[in-house]
Order: structure tokens, then C-alpha cells, then sequence
């Protein structure tokens, strides 16, 4: 897709890989609408952005809570334009420290489905729409390893991203032919706030930085046409990886 006056919706936007996918798609001429619940995080990026030449809007919101799905796709079509892109990089763990199934509450389960998955539904659903009619659009969804490997004590994030990555592949099934297409991407361990929650522990060398993995992804959008549509893609910052999860 062309990057270059493209009216980008960007959930996850205050810090992050959502917050480089921003601050890099905005670098390449995108008008950019930033969604975050951390409003002072969230403005301080779009600000950052726009001293660096870029336009870019903050829209706090938590795309866990049901009504706000029609709101802020309303908001961001209203700052930016029509939708063209809508990067699904908004996440959460669930409780930390990571724990068991067997010790995972409902609220944290429930929290986790709203946010990974429910939150997207909703969000695609207000914003495709207007793709179809316009006979195009494109949907990143951001994944993990999680939803393939059945790492212990990531349960609640595994099970609603492995729901994501399966939401992506019918959405694009359901609209095939339309010219709205839908992606899903995982972006491997990160050095982000996000997984030192989820692995303290970790060697933060080993980890991909995000500024990095948004200049992959970004130049993985712009040959979309060419991927099927539906695919799930793994874009790196690093050739390591500790095999405990990946989170963004």
C-alpha cells in the first residue's frame, strides 16, 4: 500500500512498538491518529512527531471498553480522514506476574479477550466498512508466538492472541475480494515496557528494538498487495530469542 498520504489509525500508540509504528508511518507521510489509555504518554509521542514534520492526533481510550469502538473510529476519521490503515498494536498480558490457568481469575481472563480481541472486533467493525465502500483498506493485526506455542503461565494472553491471529484470517476470508486485507504480523521479543512486566528477567540485549521492527513492518506494507491476504508474518529486530513468549 502507499504510505504517503495515508490516514493511519494506530491503537497502542503511547509507547512501544504501537508508539514507533507511529512516529515511522508518520516519518513516511501517513496522517496518523494515535489511540492509548496513558493520555500524557500518548500526547507526549504526538507531539514528538509533529516537531519532527509529521501530523499526528492522540486519542485516549481503551479499546477494551465497549463503547468506545464507535468513538474513536469516529474521532480519528474526523482528525485524519477516511481510515486506510488501522494497526491493531494495543495489548495486554492479563495479570502480572504471569501466572497458571489454574490461578487466572475471571475478570483477568475476561480483561485480556476485551482488549486482544473484542476491543479489535469491535474497532474493525466500525472502520471496515467504509474500506469496502471505498475498495480498499488494510488491517495489521499484532501477534506473538503465544498464539502458537503453549508457553506456561501465559495462558490468558496466549489463548486471546491465538483468537486475533484467527479473527485476521476470517475477517479476510469474509471480505476476500473487496480490496480490504488483513495481515497479522508478529514482531518477536521487544525491548518494551510490556515485556519487562511479562520477563524481568530477561537480557535486554537480546531483545529487538521497536524502532527497528516498525521500519520492517512498515516496509512489509507497502508490498501488501503482493502477501495473501490472511497471512501471518514474523518481522524481527533481533536474530535472538529466549523462548519464554513474545509480548509488544
Amino acid at each position: 500500500m502507499r504510505i504517503e498520504g495515508a490516514a493511519a489509525l494506530v491503537t497502542g500508540g503511547s509507547r512501544g512498538l504501537g508508539a514507533a509504528l507511529g512516529r515511522r508511518l508518520a516519518r513516511d507521510g501517513a496522517r496518523v491518529a494515535l489511540v492509548a489509555r496513558e493520555e500524557r504518554e500518548l500526547q507526549a509521542v504526538a507531539r514528538a512527531i509533529r516537531a519532527a514534520g509529521g501530523e499526528a492526533h492522540a486519542l485516549a481510550g481503551d479499546v477494551g471498553d465497549a463503547p468506545s469502538a464507535t468513538a474513536l473510529a469516529g474521532a480519528a476519521a474526523a482528525l485524519v480522514g477516511p481510515i486506510d490503515l488501522l494497526v491493531h498494536a494495543a495489548s495486554t498480558l492479563g495479570a502480572v506476574p504471569l501466572r497458571l490457568l489454574l490461578d487466572t481469575g475471571d475478570a483477568q481472563m475476561e480483561r485480556a479477550l476485551a482488549v486482544n480481541v473484542t476491543g479489535p472486533f469491535r474497532l474493525t467493525r466500525a472502520i471496515a466498512g467504509s474500506m469496502v465502500l471505498r475498495g480498499r483498506g488494510l488491517v495489521l493485526h499484532v501477534t506473538s508466538d503465544a498464539s502458537l506455542v503453549p508457553y506456561p503461565r501465559w495462558g490468558a494472553y496466549g489463548v486471546s492472541k491465538a483468537a486475533f491471529d484467527h479473527l485476521a484470517r476470517i475477517w479476510a476470508a469474509e471480505l476476500d475480494g473487496t480490496g480490504v486485507r488483513f495481515l497479522s504480523v508478529d514482531p518477536g521479543e521487544m525491548d518494551t515496557r510490556m515485556h519487562a512486566e511479562a520477563v524481568p528477567e530477561a537480557d535486554r540485549t537480546t531483545l529487538g528494538d521497536p524502532a527497528v521492527v516498525a521500519e520492517r513492518i512498515v516496509r512489509l506494507l507497502r508490498r501488501a498487495e503482493s502477501i495473501p491476504n490472511g497471512a501471518r508474518l514474523e518481522v524481527t529486530g533481533t536474530a535472538a530469542a529466549s523462548g519464554q513468549g513474545k509480548a509488544s
